[in-house]
């Protein structure tokens, strides 16, 4: 199974909410966004300076992420992706979500068939769905 994996699934599983996906693993492609590591990285300083964590858990999430990283494969912010993810979509769909859902969209061109999209987020589900996409991590 070929999977699109956004922000909201990565944070949940490296921090261990209760939310992380289950089960974990086993796909045949992950595809991403590279607006991942930014959402990634400014999240885990963001808890670092609200004393949410500390430095050694901070290193930790940051040498778990890189390991993570390495085996996904990123989708560049190109243009085409910049054009459209301004362009309308079926439901409300805010700026960073649109920059994922059209990472998936352009990023899946070349692919057999659509990546399941797994994501937290419940405006992105909605939004992913009503575009054809299957969808996990939502209840």
């Amino acid at each position: 199974m070929i999977v699109y994996m956004d922000t909201s699934v990565v944070l949940s599983r490296l921090l261990g909410q209760k939310n992380a996906l289950e089960p974990w693993g086993g796909w045949d492609k992950v595809l991403t966004s590279v607006l991942t590591s930014v959402e990634f990285l400014r999240t885990i300083d963001r808890l670092r300076l609200e004393n949410n964590i500390d430095d050694r858990e901070r290193t930790e999430l940051h040498g778990s992420f890189r390991v993570l990283w390495e085996t996904m494969c990123r989708v560049p912010l190109a243009e085409s992706i910049l054009r459209r993810a301004a362009e309308p979509f079926p439901t409300v769909l805010g700026t960073l979500d649109a920059l994922h859902l059209a990472s998936a969209l352009i990023g899946a061109q070349d692919l057999e068939s659509p990546p399941c999209i797994l994501t937290h987020d419940e405006q992105l589900a909605r939004a992913a769905s009503a575009m054809g996409f299957e969808v996990a991590g939502t209840t």
